[in-house]
């Protein structure tokens, strides 16, 4: 039962509602999305590929601290490389044989490169700039166009349009904004391991500075895309729906200005917890508002 436990556990399953604003992004914007390829694309993506990729890195981390989503991961064990494997098979067999064959490709691209974060032959996770960079483009605008692949059911000559190409890059800035936050409290665990991340190198006080760029960076060009293809009042809606982030952030960033230890897990899976939670809320806001959808609402 332990045994079952740990692999459960490792998957961390509820660990996607963290991930899931970019499919709720990329379905907002969606003009051919059907119920069927909804849904598969939704659970394929949210129920195999990330637990899948959350099993891999967690088997060969080996972490005995804190990880996103899991304050006291167990110790890990082999079935837990096998389901990671069987997960990303599965995810991408269903991929083939309900939507098509470019989002099985992507869903098998996507296994690749995260595999490559943690494995020990690569790990890019030893490498702070190179790593950044990667998750930024892998989780954020590639996974963006696999969504919209997936949603939408269209070939990848569909992908090459300003429309959907800007927020796919929108949402790897994004990343490139949160994902130093999600390091924040594992230096030590991280620097046990021979890892050095962006937020080693950045610093703790420097990670939430940097941060700070970035979003105001990111907020300003939410804006200017929704100004440019939309309407300038979604833009505005998107600033007032990241109002409790950018409060919860603040705060916590006072108390960690005035004591380091306050940079931990439970903050961390906290300020998580509001931005997805004002994300998807917004996302779900802008696909109803923007769509046919919202006439029935």
């Amino acid at each position: 039962m332990k045994y079952l436990l740990s692999i459960l556990l490792h998957l961390r399953i509820p660990f996607s509602f963290f991930l899931m604003p970019v499919f709720l992004f990329a379905l907002a914007i969606s003009p051919n999305f059907g119920e069927s390829r909804l849904l598969w694309s939704f659970i394929i993506i949210h129920f195999l590929l990330y637990p899948a990729s959350n099993a891999y890195n967690s088997y060969f981390d080996k972490d005995e601290k804190s990880i996103g989503g899991l304050k006291n991961p167990p110790p890990v064990n082999k079935g837990l490389y096998y389901t990671s494997l069987f997960f990303d098979l599965l995810a991408i067999a269903l991929g083939f044989i309900k939507i098509s064959l470019l989002f099985a490709s992507m869903l098998l691209i996507y296994g690749v490169i995260s595999k490559a974060y943690s494995h020990p032959a690569i790990r890019l996770k030893k490498y702070p700039i190179t790593g950044w960079l990667v998750i930024g483009v892998f989780q954020g605008f590639f996974t963006f166009l696999m969504c919209y692949v997936g949603i939408n059911g269209f070939h990848i000559e569909n992908l090459f349009q300003a429309k959907i190409l800007i927020p796919a890059a929108l949402t790897s800035a994004m990343l490139w904004g949160n994902y130093p936050m999600t390091q924040v409290y594992q230096h030590e665990e991280d620097a046990k391991h021979g890892d050095t991340t962006m937020s080693m190198m950045l610093g703790i006080r420097g990670t939430f500075i940097f941060v700070q760029i970035i979003f105001a960076l990111v907020s300003i060009g939410f804006v200017l895309f929704f100004k440019e293809f939309y309407s300038i009042k979604f833009g505005y809606d998107f600033l007032l729906a990241l109002a409790p982030v950018i409060l919860f952030f603040m705060i916590w960033f006072y108390k960690v200005w005035r004591d380091d230890t306050q940079a931990n897990f439970s903050y961390t899976m906290w300020l998580n917890f509001i931005s997805s939670l004002c994300l998807n809320g917004f996302f779900i806001y802008f696909w109803l508002a923007s769509s046919h959808i919202g006439q029935y609402f």
